[in-house]
């Protein structure tokens, strides 16, 4: 049975890669792609070797293919090369300090490289991307209304939309049904429509990086649409798994 990984969020953490990439290893032999769907980067001192290792394939790794995250985006703001030209949300939330140790840990060589990644991957009936189609910034979770997880998966045209923004595990189904919509004009007429939709489904596949000493991604089953998360343990928690 062929198999996907799928990670986001290590977010500098070069041990918890290492031990999720030993995990996959271990199933080498049904996982024909792994996804890392944002936030490789963070501001953390590891976050150099983690690129270069990366980079440097082992041998009997799959070469990952990897999109932007909200970690990248705030490094390119900070370098010049984001939608602004400051970074509002990581001073918000991080404050001043975490803007210059990203600034420190994370060289312009490196940021010239994660400037070329792509902005997410759609592969078959699904769309894996860091926050949404919306933006990177954006967290979708158990609580997002349904009508926003359907316009989010509408926009691409997609059946499966794999996230990683929230940092959650989580898989977020939506039945088959339709939606009435209507337009109303300047002269008050109306234009009906009925969109008829399919079963489709977001899924969080987990963090990482995040945790320390407990990293979380996702299994999917391309042929038979099934999920698995996965938790691997490491360090001082080593040698559980569930």
């Amino acid at each position: 049975m062929i198999m996907w990984a799928i990670l986001s969020g290590i977010e500098g953490n070069l041990s918890a890669y290492e031990a999720v990439m030993a995990d996959i290893k271990r199933q080498s032999r049904y996982i024909e792609a792994l996804y890392i769907i944002g936030d490789l980067v963070g501001p953390t001192q590891e976050s150099e070797g983690l690129v270069q290792r990366v980079k440097s394939l082992r041998r009997g790794e799959l070469a990952p293919m990897i999109c932007k995250g909200w970690w990248e985006e705030q490094c390119l703001i900070l370098h010049g090369w984001g939608p602004t030209a400051d970074a509002p949300e990581l001073i918000a939330k991080y404050g001043g300090d975490t803007v210059q140790r990203l600034w420190d840990c994370v060289s312009r060589q490196t940021v010239q490289w994660l400037r070329s990644l792509d902005f997410g991957f759609f592969e078959l009936d699904c769309l894996l991307i860091h926050g949404s189609t919306v933006g990177v910034s954006e967290e979708l979770n158990p609580q997002t209304p349904p009508i926003q997880m359907l316009d989010r998966l509408s926009r691409m045209q997609a059946n499966n939309l794999f996230c990683g923004r929230s940092g959650l595990t989580f898989q977020y189904k939506l039945q088959g049904g339709s939606i009435n919509s209507k337009i109303t004009t300047l002269d008050s007429q109306f234009s009906p429509e009925i969109v008829t939709t399919g079963s489709r489904q977001v899924v969080g596949v987990g963090n990482v990086g995040r945790t320390p000493g407990e990293a979380t991604y996702t299994i999917y089953h391309p042929g038979t649409n099934q999920v698995k998360f996965k938790t691997v343990y490491y360090g001082q928690r080593r040698g559980f798994q569930k």
